[in-house]
C-alpha cells in the first residue's frame, strides 16, 4: 500500500521514511502524489488537526493510507499555551520570532522552576478498511531565559533539553531528530503497526 504524508515538507518526509520505509511499498508527499490540499487547522488539540488533515487528504485518495500531523509547544506555566496556536501565536501573519517574542514576554515573571514545558506531536495515520492509528509523541524540556543557538526553527532556539544541557536549536539536525517529538510518534505509529 502507497503512503501519502499530508505534508510537503521534505525534512519530515525523510524522516518518516526511514522510520516507517520497510511497512509501505511507497511514502510519497501530497505533491508527489498531485494533491493540493489546504486543511484549515482550526480543532483544539494536535490529534483533532492531524485528523482532520488525515481525513480530508484521505477523501481525494481513498486506496492509499495517509498519515498526517500537528505539533507545537505547550508550556506548564501558560495552562499549556501555545498549544495548537503555537505557529500563529503573536497572531495571524506574524513570523517565528515573533511567536518566540510573544512567549518571552507571557513568561517574563516566570522564575526558571516553572518554565517547564513539552513540545508534542499528533500523528493520525488513516487506511482504507482500518481504525485510525492515533498517537501523541512529546518531548519534555525548559523554556530559557534567553535564545541560544542557530540550528532549527520556531521555539527550538529557547528550548532547553536537558538530558544534553543545550537548546534544540544547539543540537545539530541529526541528534535532535533522534529524540525529537515527532520521533517519538513515529515509534509509536510503527509499534501499532507492528501489533496489527
Amino acid at each position: 500500500m502507497r503512503l501519502i504524508i499530508a505534508s510537503n515538507n521534505k525534512n519530515k518526509i525523510r524522516e518518516i521514511k526511514e522510520i516507517l520505509g520497510d511497512r509501505f511499498e511507497e511514502i510519497v508527499s501530497m505533491r508527489e502524489a498531485g494533491i493540493e490540499l489546504d486543511v484549515e487547522e482550526d480543532a483544539d488539540s494536535f490529534i483533532g488537526n492531524a485528523r482532520k488533515k488525515a481525513e480530508e487528504t484521505a477523501k481525494l485518495c481513498p486506496q492509499d493510507a495517509v498519515l498526517a500531523d500537528d505539533s507545537g509547544l505547550c508550556v506548564d506555566a501558560l495552562n499549556g499555551a501555545p498549544g495548537v496556536y503555537s505557529a500563529r501565536f503573536a497572531g495571524e501573519g506574524h513570523d517565528d520570532a515573533a511567536n518566540r517574542a510573544k512567549l518571552f514576554v507571557e513568561l517574563r515573571d516566570v522564575p526558571a522552576e516553572r518554565r517547564t514545558a513539552h513540545f508534542a506531536c499528533a500523528m493520525v495515520l488513516v487506511r482504507p478498511g482500518e481504525p485510525n492509528i492515533e498517537v501523541v509523541g512529546r518531548v519534555d524540556g525548559r523554556i530559557l531565559f534567553e535564545e541560544r543557538g542557530e540550528n532549527g526553527f520556531g521555539y527550538d532556539n529557547m528550548f532547553l533539553y536537558e538530558p544534553f544541557g543545550l537548546s534544540f536549536a544547539e543540537i545539530d539536525a541529526e541528534r535532535k531528530n533522534g529524540v525529537s517529538h515527532r520521533r517519538r510518534a513515529l515509534e509509536l505509529v510503527l509499534d501499532a503497526l507492528k501489533k496489527q
